[in-house]
Protein backbone atom coordinates (compact mmCIF):
# COMPACT_ATOMS: atom_id res chain seq x y z
CA UNK A 1 0.00 0.00 0.00
CA UNK A 2 1.53 3.31 -1.48
CA UNK A 3 1.97 6.03 1.68
CA UNK A 4 -0.92 8.90 1.03
CA UNK A 5 -1.43 12.55 2.34
CA UNK A 6 -3.82 14.96 2.16
CA UNK A 7 -3.05 18.95 1.45
CA UNK A 8 -5.56 21.51 1.99
CA UNK A 9 -4.96 25.08 -0.45
CA UNK A 10 -7.32 27.28 -1.73
CA UNK A 11 -6.60 28.81 -5.67
CA UNK A 12 -9.11 31.08 -7.08
CA UNK A 13 -10.17 30.28 -10.19
CA UNK A 14 -7.87 32.45 -12.28
CA UNK A 15 -4.98 30.98 -10.69
CA UNK A 16 -5.48 27.27 -12.44
CA UNK A 17 -2.05 27.45 -14.03
CA UNK A 18 -0.29 28.60 -10.77
CA UNK A 19 -2.56 25.19 -9.53
CA UNK A 20 -1.53 22.73 -11.99
CA UNK A 21 2.12 24.31 -11.56
CA UNK A 22 1.93 23.02 -7.95
CA UNK A 23 0.53 19.81 -8.74
CA UNK A 24 3.62 19.32 -10.79
CA UNK A 25 5.85 20.17 -8.50
CA UNK A 26 4.70 18.10 -6.18
CA UNK A 27 5.12 15.02 -8.26
CA UNK A 28 8.42 16.45 -9.02
CA UNK A 29 8.87 15.76 -5.25
CA UNK A 30 7.40 12.47 -5.34
CA UNK A 31 3.62 12.93 -4.49
CA UNK A 32 1.43 12.07 -7.45
CA UNK A 33 -2.03 13.13 -7.23
CA UNK A 34 -4.44 10.80 -6.95
CA UNK A 35 -7.69 12.57 -5.49
CA UNK A 36 -9.45 16.21 -5.60
CA UNK A 37 -12.09 17.50 -2.87
CA UNK A 38 -12.87 21.27 -3.12
CA UNK A 39 -9.93 22.74 -1.62
CA UNK A 40 -8.36 18.93 -1.06
CA UNK A 41 -6.14 17.46 -2.80
CA UNK A 42 -4.88 13.68 -2.06
CA UNK A 43 -1.22 12.70 -3.59
CA UNK A 44 0.58 9.49 -3.44
CA UNK A 45 3.99 8.61 -3.25
CA UNK A 46 5.92 8.21 -6.28
CA UNK A 47 8.83 8.24 -7.90
CA UNK A 48 10.38 12.14 -8.26
CA UNK A 49 8.83 13.26 -11.62
CA UNK A 50 6.95 10.15 -12.78
CA UNK A 51 3.78 11.96 -13.36
CA UNK A 52 2.31 14.96 -15.41
CA UNK A 53 -0.62 16.51 -14.01
CA UNK A 54 -3.22 18.45 -15.85
CA UNK A 55 -6.03 19.99 -15.48
CA UNK A 56 -9.13 22.04 -17.32
CA UNK A 57 -12.49 23.23 -17.38
CA UNK A 58 -14.89 20.66 -19.25
CA UNK A 59 -17.98 19.59 -19.19
CA UNK A 60 -18.65 15.51 -18.39
CA UNK A 61 -17.85 13.35 -21.82
CA UNK A 62 -17.01 10.31 -22.29
CA UNK A 63 -15.82 10.30 -25.54
CA UNK A 64 -12.83 12.82 -24.63
CA UNK A 65 -12.17 11.06 -21.64
CA UNK A 66 -11.55 7.84 -23.52
CA UNK A 67 -9.33 9.17 -26.07
CA UNK A 68 -7.01 11.15 -23.17
CA UNK A 69 -7.08 7.30 -21.20
CA UNK A 70 -5.79 6.02 -25.05
CA UNK A 71 -2.90 8.21 -24.89
CA UNK A 72 -2.16 7.22 -21.36
CA UNK A 73 -4.08 9.85 -18.92
CA UNK A 74 -5.70 8.65 -15.90
CA UNK A 75 -8.27 10.37 -15.33
CA UNK A 76 -7.98 11.30 -11.37
CA UNK A 77 -11.50 13.44 -10.22
CA UNK A 78 -13.95 16.69 -11.04
CA UNK A 79 -14.42 19.45 -8.91
CA UNK A 80 -17.47 20.82 -10.60
CA UNK A 81 -16.30 21.83 -13.99
CA UNK A 82 -12.77 21.14 -13.05
CA UNK A 83 -11.49 18.15 -13.94
CA UNK A 84 -8.05 17.00 -13.23
CA UNK A 85 -5.57 14.42 -15.34
CA UNK A 86 -2.29 12.71 -14.89
CA UNK A 87 0.22 10.80 -17.32
CA UNK A 88 3.32 9.23 -16.90
CA UNK A 89 6.01 11.32 -17.67
CA UNK A 90 7.98 8.71 -19.82
CA UNK A 91 5.14 8.69 -22.52
CA UNK A 92 6.37 12.04 -23.50
CA UNK A 93 5.02 16.05 -23.03
CA UNK A 94 1.33 15.94 -22.22
CA UNK A 95 -0.82 18.49 -23.08
CA UNK A 96 -4.18 19.42 -23.06
CA UNK A 97 -4.30 22.77 -24.66
CA UNK A 98 -2.41 22.77 -28.63
CA UNK A 99 -2.32 26.10 -29.55
CA UNK A 100 -2.84 29.70 -28.78
CA UNK A 101 -6.47 29.64 -29.78
CA UNK A 102 -7.49 26.25 -27.72
CA UNK A 103 -5.74 27.98 -24.48
CA UNK A 104 -7.91 31.11 -25.16
CA UNK A 105 -11.39 29.15 -25.81
CA UNK A 106 -10.88 27.78 -22.47
CA UNK A 107 -9.87 30.77 -20.77
CA UNK A 108 -13.45 31.93 -22.73
CA UNK A 109 -15.39 29.59 -21.29
CA UNK A 110 -14.30 29.54 -18.32
CA UNK A 111 -15.32 33.52 -18.52
CA UNK A 112 -18.66 32.48 -19.49
CA UNK A 113 -19.08 30.67 -16.42
CA UNK A 114 -17.90 33.08 -13.97
CA UNK A 115 -20.41 35.74 -15.75
CA UNK A 116 -23.14 33.40 -15.31
CA UNK A 117 -22.84 32.80 -11.51
CA UNK A 118 -21.13 36.63 -11.30
CA UNK A 119 -24.43 37.75 -12.47
CA UNK A 120 -26.30 35.37 -10.66
CA UNK A 121 -24.63 36.50 -7.22
CA UNK A 122 -25.48 40.09 -8.21
CA UNK A 123 -29.18 39.90 -9.18
CA UNK A 124 -29.85 37.72 -5.56
CA UNK A 125 -27.54 40.18 -3.83
CA UNK A 126 -29.75 42.93 -5.00
CA UNK A 127 -32.95 41.16 -4.44
CA UNK A 128 -32.24 40.58 -0.23
CA UNK A 129 -30.70 43.96 -0.19
CA UNK A 130 -34.01 45.37 -1.21
CA UNK A 131 -36.44 43.17 0.28
CA UNK A 132 -34.19 43.36 3.72
CA UNK A 133 -34.13 47.38 4.01
CA UNK A 134 -38.08 47.47 3.09
CA UNK A 135 -39.53 44.62 5.10
CA UNK A 136 -38.66 42.57 8.61
CA UNK A 137 -38.49 40.13 6.67
CA UNK A 138 -35.44 40.24 4.76
CA UNK A 139 -32.01 39.02 5.18
CA UNK A 140 -29.65 42.05 4.26
CA UNK A 141 -26.36 39.60 6.02
CA UNK A 142 -27.21 37.39 2.79
CA UNK A 143 -27.68 40.07 0.11
CA UNK A 144 -23.88 41.25 1.48
CA UNK A 145 -22.23 37.93 1.26
CA UNK A 146 -23.77 37.34 -2.34
CA UNK A 147 -22.64 41.17 -3.89
CA UNK A 148 -19.37 39.69 -2.08
CA UNK A 149 -19.44 36.95 -4.27
CA UNK A 150 -20.21 38.78 -7.14
CA UNK A 151 -17.69 41.63 -6.69
CA UNK A 152 -14.80 37.96 -6.27
CA UNK A 153 -16.24 36.27 -9.27
CA UNK A 154 -16.00 39.78 -11.57
CA UNK A 155 -12.69 40.08 -9.88
CA UNK A 156 -11.45 36.71 -11.27
CA UNK A 157 -13.20 37.85 -14.63
CA UNK A 158 -11.10 40.53 -14.87
CA UNK A 159 -7.67 38.09 -14.35
CA UNK A 160 -9.03 36.04 -16.88
CA UNK A 161 -9.85 38.67 -19.43
CA UNK A 162 -6.34 39.94 -18.85
CA UNK A 163 -4.72 36.76 -19.92
CA UNK A 164 -6.66 36.38 -22.66
CA UNK A 165 -5.64 39.30 -23.87
CA UNK A 166 -1.98 38.87 -23.53
CA UNK A 167 -2.29 35.63 -25.47
CA UNK A 168 -4.05 37.77 -28.23
CA UNK A 169 -1.25 39.83 -28.21
CA UNK A 170 0.78 37.23 -28.63
CA UNK A 171 -0.81 35.65 -31.35
CA UNK A 172 -0.81 38.53 -33.49
CA UNK A 173 3.39 38.38 -32.80
CA UNK A 174 3.44 34.88 -34.11
CA UNK A 175 1.59 35.69 -37.60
Amino acid sequence: MKETKTIRKVFLVYDFEKEEAWLNEMAENGWALCGVGICSYTFEACEPGEYTVRMEMRGHDDAYQAFLEEIGAEYIGRIIQWVYYRRKSSLGAFDLFSDIDSRISHLQKIGRILTAVGVINLIFGTMNLLVGLTSAVGNTSVGFLNLLAATLLMYCLGRIHGKIEALQKERLLHE
